[in-house]
């Protein structure tokens, strides 16, 4: 069956408007092949969220047998990784599922996500289901919904429960004293990335449609490519921010979308975004602008490969070849890359990072460090970040976000000399699970707990969108991505250039887990 055009799905009414209904009547019409016989359970938690909503729509499954298949599929897959947590009670999600069901015979969607079972990272507010952040001193159950949450649910999509996150969201290992350790997808023996590990893994291996997840310094991008799936942190306000307390503070987190194909990407996106009148820096641009189509030419596009830096990454023998690898699909679109670099120096931009995280998590952790009970059940790297935030003087601060804008201003000039810049999404490959953080990468000892993921924060500190897409494996069959970072609030322009790549390379599709087949 072929998918419909993303246009034809999105409503942001509760009933099925004669519009939305003639869409889907039009995507029936333009069907080359109407499916012979309903929709397998196997089948189902397989499709793209596209595919699975016009099954939905199209009344070839419906919201229950959707919602009974990936509770059974999660129920086999999820013991091996330890991706979902806090999975909600079946009997309520089926009851859920039927209601959604009767909705649709009543000639009602929410809209294109409707019936659609969802795990939310466990970093985010979820009303009425446990919310830890990781951590036994953020473990409650929250009477409100995170902005995004709330858009998620008027979108008809059922909370089943939560994907894993490291302890405060802090290093790209998904691990936590609550649920344990969150596994690779393609290697059970490694890493899932973080901290939307969990995320990653339950998309990677179909237990979700699509997923959410968060990024502050490479959490979607860092897991979408130790798992061959696709991250994207949106510019940042894209997606509204909150409820917090720090929104006219914190500037260097986003929440953004996950899924196995670039349209699914920008199909949540449109259902995450948009402006809120409560998160003071959220973009007004309509959102729908993320369901026309990706399609475009890219003939005479110019792109910046940044590389290692000029060798100021430590970076694994492999990871680089496989990104450059990757550069035959752009130049068959008609892109040319030149290496460059940004005129700014790599160890300023680390200095100017490194204070305004520690200066940031000082800010939202020192409470709990001051109490010493509390502080002894918060990991190393996290006392070590409070630390380094209340060593630092106002003026640190001041000097850092200075330094920051610099940098906004010397990516600013690149973007006047190329349309894109290339990234690798890592700087080495998964690995074990059991090791918290790489201490050497190359040769060279990294001398922080994240400082092997300094490759991500370039995108995160000027607020540039920026998209992990895959480009193949390791010999020992490990996956690596590649960031495509674009100006700022240029979204939809790093999202067609992904579109484009997808299609030359199908990277997702034609390399799916064994894990799926055999579990």
């Amino acid at each position: 069956m072929s998918a419909p055009t993303r246009r034809e799905f999105l409503t942001t009414s509760s009933r099925l408007t004669g519009a939305f209904a003639a869409g889907l009547a039009r995507a029936d019409e333009r069907r080359s092949k109407p499916p012979a016989s309903p929709v397998s359970a196997s089948d189902i938690v397989r499709l793209d969220a596209l595919a699975l909503s016009h099954a939905i729509h199209g009344k070839q499954v419906s919201c229950r047998e959707v919602m009974t298949a990936f509770l059974q599929h999660i129920n086999r897959v999820n013991p091996r990784v330890n991706a979902i947590v806090s999975l909600q009670d079946p009997d309520d999600l089926l009851k859920q599922a039927g209601e959604r069901d009767a909705q649709l015979a009543r000639g009602e969607s929410s809209g294109w996500m409707h019936g659609f079972p969802h795990a939310v990272k466990d970093l985010a507010a979820t009303k009425g289901i446990r919310t830890s952040g990781g951590s036994p001193l953020l473990d409650a159950v929250p009477d409100y919904d995170a902005y995004f949450v709330e858009r998620l649910r008027a979108a008809g999509v059922i909370v089943i429960g939560k994907t894993n996150s490291p302890e405060f969201g802090l290093g790209s290992q998904t691990y936590n004293t609550i649920f344990g350790t969150t596994l690779n997808a393609y290697d059970q023996t490694k890493t899932s990335g973080g901290s939307s590990g969990g995320a990653a893994v339950a998309l990677a291996l179909s237990m979700l449609p699509v997923a959410d997840g968060s990024d502050m310094m490479g959490s979607l991008r860092n897991p979408a490519a130790f798992n061959n799936v696709i991250g994207f942190r949106p510019s940042y306000g894209r997606v509204a921010s909150g409820p917090d307390e720090h929104a006219f503070v914190e500037q260097l987190s986003a929440a953004g979308p996950m899924g196995r194909s670039v349209q699914d990407v920008a199909m949540l996106l449109s259902v995450m975004a948009g402006p809120d009148r409560r998160a003071p820096f959220s973009i007004e641009q309509d959102p729908k602008i993320f369901t026309q189509p990706l399609a475009r030419d890219f003939k005479g596009t110019r792109i910046a490969w940044l590389g290692d830096f000029g060798r100021h990454l430590s970076i694994e023998p492999g990871v680089l070849d496989l990104c450059r690898g990757a550069f035959t699909a752009f130049e068959s679109l008609g892109c040319t890359i030149d290496e460059a670099r940004p005129d700014y120096a790599p160890d300023r931009l680390w200095d100017v990072w490194l204070t305004l995280r520690h200066w940031l998590i000082a800010g939202s952790l020192s409470a709990l460090y001051a109490d010493p009970v509390k502080r002894a059940q918060m990991k190393p790297e996290a006392q070590w970040e409070v630390e380094g935030g209340l060593s630092l003087s106002a003026r640190d601060a001041y000097t850092a976000s200075v330094g920051r804008a610099a940098w906004f201003g010397a990516l600013n000039r690149l973007f006047q000399r190329y349309d894109y810049l290339l990234v690798p999404s890592a700087q080495v490959f998964p690995f074990d699970a059991t090791v918290h953080w790489p201490r050497v990468v190359n040769g060279v000892t990294m001398d922080t707990y994240h400082r092997w993921m300094e490759v991500v924060i370039g995108a995160t500190l000027a607020g540039c969108p920026a998209i992990s897409v895959p480009v193949g494996f390791s010999a020992s069959g490990l996956p690596m991505g590649l960031q495509i970072v674009g100006p700022h609030h240029a979204d939809l322009a790093v999202l067609q250039l992904a579109h484009a790549y997808e299609q030359a390379t199908n990277w997702v599709r034609d390399h799916p887990p064994s894990l799926i087949a055999t579990g």
